[in-house]
């Protein structure tokens, strides 16, 4: 883990942040909401939301009295946050309290994202498929079925080549893996 020294303005050493406004609450909730159906935490998001909404850099102890979570919580959602790299740790020469800012590039949090999780995922997968197609062959199989395990596969492939390339480019060409659903 990175940190960087801390060029913005912050509150006094000691002086707590304005709780949550009405929006503020229903932004960083709904933010939430999307990180979780996404399958990560939901206070993941509540928490980057918030730095990011605040553009201003806080410490572990004002999210907690902000978000009303717990110090261990805190201790984890900052963690998980910096390794996915979608908070950043710094610390204000005169201040000894780490704090927490957003990275506000969302092309970068993306392929970031996908980099770690979804290209894992996406490669378990293939080679899950591989071993299903070996087994298949190996038990004499239906060649439909075959032929479909191979569609599959063939899915599996072209979505690893359109993450690859958007991981390269930021630019998400999804024509391959269309190719395959109209393919009988």
């Amino acid at each position: 883990m990175k940190g960087y020294l801390w060029t913005q303005s912050a509150p006094a050493k000691g002086a707590s942040t304005d709780r949550l406004k009405r929006w503020e609450a229903v932004a960083v909730d709904a933010v939430g909401n999307v990180i979780e159906f996404w399958g990560f935490k939901r206070n993941q998001g509540r928490v980057w939301a918030l730095l990011y909404l605040r553009d201003v850099a806080l410490t572990a102890a004002e999210l907690e009295q902000e978000l009303e979570l717990s110090k261990g919580g805190v201790s984890m959602l900052v963690r998980d946050l910096e390794r996915w790299g979608v908070i950043i740790r710094v610390r204000n020469p005169s201040d000894s309290a780490w704090r927490y800012r957003a990275e506000t590039d969302l092309m970068k949090m993306a392929r970031q994202v996908i980099a770690e999780r979804e290209f894992s995922f996406i490669a378990r997968v293939r080679a899950d498929l591989e071993e299903a197609k070996k087994m298949a062959e190996a038990t004499h199989a239906p060649n439909e079925q075959l032929k479909r395990l191979a569609r599959m596969s063939s899915l599996a492939d072209s979505t690893e080549r359109a993450l690859g390339l958007f991981l390269k480019t930021s630019r998400l060409d999804v024509k391959g893996m269309f190719e395959v659903f109209s393919k009988r």
